[in-house]
């Protein structure tokens, strides 16, 4: 009787499956909208989902170490030890091809600094002199804009416990400030993007009352005019990550597309960039800086002249530079593929711009894109730069796996979505930990070069510290790539008072 009834349930089942191949065969061979589905039946959808498994299995089972991108396979490891505190110590021998151009290769020096010699890198402070409040910056490595919406709650507040336990800066992102921000009690940078979100008013224009309000669980704030990854676009947080909470964090309607507009409508030049710096700084006593891809020099010249022109202390405090090669959760693959220039060529001609114009000590600089490993962070303070910034190097200290979903709401480590039981992977009071290690054990691989190069501590780098591959047998200094420029007669100058 038993094997009665399973032979019929196995031929109610066959009978099932030959209707659906059966349904798909004249499915497939009858639309008009796919060519292969209709010259290939059923099989033909085999073709679509290798496809689409491809570029997570890839990095699996058939790239080397280093030829994936964003990230190679040697990277992501490099950063994952970082973050679980096991050292960045290899065996055998680099797998980095040190003869491929483009290369940076470091210039140790014949007696490195004894332990005893060295002294901790220094803090730097922000907007001394010119505002209320200035903001004493203790990491040479901080955590770049990430929007809560962009990102998961558990993600935010990983990052600002382990900001709080590394020391260094959580940049909110344009999203607006959320209480996962401010609950580990880091210092917060809020981003004000080109829709305000977060300090705007039910017309979508900038409202000082709500800059008082945040000011005080704030360090400093960024106004986002572009970044590297998509130029000239505004943010897009697709409506499916639209929440009520995160539509009342914004200032907008939950469940809808959260787009902001791809400039700020109030500032057309750099004197209405200079003014909203102004009326930010008049009205929270905190320095106020700008994040910007870099283009061309038109930007700087314009922005010096504006600042000359009025005075230095209408200047922005801080420049956050972004190169073309950074990373966001949603954007147009033309902008991010083939728009702004990239950082190895944007944050050498952004620094010697300001040193040309004598506001090299008046505006600090931050260097972000694709900065996730200390070599990287540590060429970015030999150009110039006083910070480094990234963003989904602490994306990946947090368990990112680059599985490229964070637009679709599906991320697999929970960090860029909002579906719970997904979120439910990652654990804060384990992930924090990985944040804050991550950061604390960058600053101190960049450390470590500077004692190679026979440098005390990393303030100390120059570009003459740093060689740039050429050919397979050839380097050349950066200092020859980009010789600094003389600096200008302090006399030119008009300062507060003159």
């Amino acid at each position: 009787m038993g094997g009665m009834l399973l032979q019929g349930l196995g031929t109610v089942v066959a009978l099932v499956l030959l209707s659906a191949v059966i349904f798909w065969f004249v499915h497939d061979i009858t639309q008009k909208k796919h060519t292969i589905l209709r010259n290939f039946p059923v099989i033909g959808h085999l073709r679509y989902f290798l496809e689409r498994q491809g570029e997570y299995f890839r990095q699996y089972f058939f790239a080397n170490d280093r030829e994936e991108m964003p990230f190679n396979r040697a990277i992501r490891s490099w950063v994952y030890r970082l973050a679980k505190n096991e050292g960045g110590t290899i065996g055998f021998g680099s797998t980095n091809n040190l003869s491929e151009p483009g290369n940076i290769v470091f210039v140790n020096a014949p007696f490195a600094v004894l332990d005893e010699d060295r002294v901790p890198t220094p803090s730097l402070v922000i907007g001394a002199g010119y505002c209320r409040e200035p903001f004493e910056a203790r990491s040479a490595v901080n955590i770049s804009g990430m929007s809560y919406g962009a990102l998961s709650a558990p993600a935010v507040r990983a990052l600002s416990r382990g900001a709080a336990t590394a020391g260094c800066w959580l940049n909110t992102g344009e999203g607006g400030l959320s209480p996962y921000h401010a609950e580990g009690g880091c210092d917060v940078i809020m981003q004000v993007g080109t829709a305000k979100y977060g300090v705007r008013d039910q017309d979508g224009r900038l409202s000082e009352a709500r800059l008082r309000e945040v000011a005080p669980l704030v360090r400093a704030f960024e106004i986002k005019l572009s970044q590297g990854a998509k130029p000239g676009k505004g943010g897009i947080l697709p409506a499916s990550k639209v929440s009520q909470e995160i539509a009342d964090i914004r200032g907008i309607v939950a469940h809808r597309d959260s787009i902001s507009p791809n400039r700020h409508p109030d500032v057309a030049n750099a004197d209405e960039l200079l003014d909203l710096i102004a009326r930010i700084r008049d009205a929270t006593g905190k320095p106020v800086g700008v994040k910007t891809a870099v283009g061309g020099w038109e930007f700087m010249h314009q922005l010096a002249d504006a600042v000359h022109r009025r005075g230095l202390e209408t200047a922005p405090d801080f420049l956050t530079i972004d190169g073309g090669e950074g990373g966001t959760g949603a954007a147009p693959q033309a902008l991010m593929d083939h728009v702004a220039l990239p950082i190895a060529e944007a944050l050498p001609r952004v620094i010697d711009a300001l040193i040309e114009t004598s506001l090299r000590e008046r505006i600090r600089v931050v260097a972000s894109g694709k900065l996730v490993t200390s070599a990287k962070a540590a060429w970015a303070l030999c150009v110039g730069a006083d910070f480094v910034n990234t963003a989904r190097g602490f994306m990946l200290s947090l368990g990112c796996i680059q599985a490229l979903r964070c637009h679709t709401n599906t991320c697999p480590t929970g960090v860029t979505t909002h579906n719970r039981r997904l979120q439910r992977g990652l654990v804060v009071e384990e992930k924090y930990l990985r944040v804050a290690h991550y950061c604390m054990n960058m600053n101190a691989e960049i450390d470590m070069i500077a004692h190679s190069c026979g440098l005390q501590h990393a303030r100390e780098f120059r570009r003459e510290h740093v060689r740039i591959v050429q050919s397979a047998h050839s380097t050349v200094a950066l200092s020859s790539l980009f010789p600094y420029p003389d600096r200008p007669e302090r006399s030119t100058l008009r300062v507060a008072g003159d």
